[in-house]
């Protein structure tokens, strides 16, 4: 249990590297909620905290409105074309979280990048977190994950979530979003919260060896 609320904690609080990130991935959302990742991105990018932004390149799909969509709204939210940067999944015939991380640690590892920022709705962060680091441990282990989550939207609104099947508040998808991790642990899809800790320890550990910005 302590495990868990220090994960949480640091999960929502994370500090970031010392040097411009590689970039930052926006897991999927729907349309109630990918204003928050947006925003998100928005400011990363305009504080220099990364260097492009990273979204699925899948087509309209399990709630995601797909690539074309998202590219076109962070355009909107100043977000420059030329930092734009897709991830390969497809072909899938659905889009699930874990897909999802499990595309961006390859697209890292294949590009060589050392850093990257994941972002989710607030609801969603812990989980998407958890999940990439999981994927990273299995297939990229000295990849540094932080965490950014996106900004929060009104919390006691009806939205759709989890692939456009699930509908409650925001603040009512809390509750499912722990169990999804639980359950997920249980199945092994997903580390143990010390196992995440102990990736952050060491990834915080080799802070010392960045050069300074």
């Amino acid at each position: 249990m302590f495990d868990h609320k220090e994960l949480l904690t640091r999960i929502l609080c994370d500090s970031l590297p010392p040097v411009t990130a590689d970039g930052a991935y926006l897991f999927g959302q729907t349309r109630d909620n990918q204003e928050s990742v947006f925003l998100s991105a928005q400011e990363l990018i305009s504080r220099a905290l990364v260097r492009r932004i990273l979204i699925s390149d899948a087509e309209p799909k399990s709630g995601y409105p797909g690539r074309h969509a998202w590219w076109a709204a962070l355009t909107a939210h100043g977000v420059s074309g030329s930092v734009i940067e897709e991830v390969p999944v497809e072909p899938t015939g659905t889009l699930n979280t874990l897909i999802e991380a499990e595309a961006l640690i390859r697209h890292a590892r294949k590009k060589g990048y050392r850093s990257i920022v994941v972002t989710a709705a607030p609801f969603h962060q812990e989980r998407a977190f958890i999940t990439a680091v999981s994927a990273s441990l299995s297939a990229h282990p000295d990849l540094r994950l932080y965490s950014y989550p996106g900004s929060a939207l009104a919390w006691d609104d009806q939205v759709v979530h989890s692939q456009g099947t699930v509908s409650a508040t925001r603040a009512g998808l809390i509750s499912s979003e722990q169990e999804r991790i639980i359950k997920y642990q249980g199945k092994g899809d997903l580390v143990s919260c010390s196992q995440v800790l102990s990736y952050l320890r060491k990834r915080d550990a080799c802070r010392q060896s960045e050069p300074a910005p």
